[in-house]
């Protein structure tokens, strides 16, 4: 039996299953859940788009910080509040959880910095019982913490898209899972200690520890796959060589959500090397008949990176779709209004959703985490987020004819 059918009927059960849970009880809001994963989604606010079945981050972080007993740790790019946002009640949560005695952990990549709010940093800095690092990631794996993740009491954890930054929980089309699988927890928690410990090696002028080898990852259920490679703790597999891997046995449908895609990487003096890693296994997919449905946002059409979307774009059975999200009508917001989320769905059976650019420097050299899942119920809804957004009104066919203009994501 074709599985194409199956996809249409559950996206239809889902958006049913959607609006009869509004319908019922508008204030409510539910959840979508598979055993010991929770998928949570941020639905840009002033959009058409509609995700009643999935909570949003900003509950979801401040349920997890209020619960919080003993401790948190936080690991993130950089941090970003605005005055009366979500973001802004989620640091008052973090700050009441530090009143109260839990020892708070936050990482920060050097690099983000730059990017972060000084105010939200030293709010931050004064918080009860939260000890804060920076951590210049350029060396220990040669690129940046990009991973974007907290674990509460080593019992919880958070993997996704959403920055610690106000826009990603109001205006960013962002995925991200709530986790208590207790493997997978624990490998993320493995994976803060090393970064944390790398960070104290750092400072001290000592060589970064490097993790105990251990058994190969097994391939099965729900697992974490993490880059880079080297310092990925024992039992967390590589995400650089499982994302080929998995598009490697596609057999039908392939759908992707990205903020941007480019076979390119990042190298000296603005140099741009090329990365095939990826882009080999989307086109040998492509190539053996596998549908291939790659969505990205406005900002992925500057040069040279448009190129190789149109590259792609003209293969029999691939489709790249651009998405440009509306403006908040209140007025512009610098880097926001965009979709950000970094998911996969593999023929309505596997699901991927990670911390992830689908370019070089961010499997191979950058930390970033990643869950693979192969579950048909998370396939299917992952699949049908996609589709809502395929469908919609904010996506439009990549035109290979096109000068497109150079984004400016900073300015209006």
């Amino acid at each position: 039996m074709s599985l194409i059918p199956t996809f249409h009927a559950t996206r239809l059960r889902v958006a049913l299953a959607a609006a009869l849970g509004l319908l019922l009880s508008p204030l409510a809001q539910a959840d979508f859940s598979i055993p010991g994963i929770e998928l949570v989604h941020t639905v840009p606010v002033a959009t058409e788009l509609d995700t009643p079945d999935l909570r949003q981050p900003g509950p979801v972080w401040i349920e997890l910080f209020d619960g919080a007993k003993s401790r948190i740790d936080i690991g993130q790019f950089y941090a970003a509040d605005h005055p009366g946002s979500v973001m802004d009640k989620v640091i008052e949560s973090l700050e009441a959880a530090g009143k109260r005695g839990v020892k708070i952990r936050f990482l920060l990549e050097e690099k983000g910095l730059k990017l972060s709010d000084q105010a939200t940093l030293e709010r931050l800095r004064k918080i009860p019982n939260l000890t804060f690092r920076v951590l210049p990631y350029a060396r220990v794996g040669g690129g940046i913490i990009h991973a974007k993740y907290l674990v509460v009491d080593g019992r919880q954890a958070f993997v996704g898209s959403q920055n610690f930054d106000w826009r990603s929980l109001e205006h960013i089309h962002e995925t991200g899972l709530r986790i208590s699988d207790e493997t997978i927890v624990g490998q993320v928690q493995a994976i803060f200690d090393q970064d944390w410990n790398a960070q104290a090696a750092l400072t001290q002028n000592k060589p970064v520890p490097l993790p105990k080898p251990g058994k190969e990852p097994g391939r099965g259920g729900n697992y974490l796959v993490a880059s880079p490679q080297r310092y990925n703790p024992a039992g967390v597999g590589d995400s650089q060589q499982e994302l080929p891997r998995l598009l490697a046995e596609a057999q039908h449908e392939v759908r992707v959500q990205l903020l941007d895609y480019a076979p390119l990487s990042y190298g000296p003096d603005k140099t741009r090397p090329y990365y095939p890693v990826i882009d080999n296994a989307i086109r040998a997919a492509a190539a053996r008949g596998v549908s291939i449905k790659l969505m990205v946002s406005d900002w992925n059409t500057g040069a040279p990176e448009v190129a190789y979307l149109k590259s792609l774009a003209v293969l029999p059975n691939v489709q790249v779709k651009i998405v440009t999200l509306p403006q908040d009508p209140q007025g512009f917001i610098p880097y926001a209004r965009v979709i950000h989320s970094k998911t996969m769905e593999i023929d309505g059976q596997v699901a991927w959703v990670g911390t992830s650019n689908w370019l070089g420097g961010y499997l191979d050299n950058s930390r970033n985490l990643e869950v693979v899942m192969h579950d048909q119920a998370m396939a299917e809804r992952i699949g049908a987020l996609h589709e809502q957004l395929w469908d919609g009104p904010y996506a439009w066919p990549l035109d290979v004819a096109r000068d497109y203009p150079q984004p400016h994501p900073g300015t209006p």
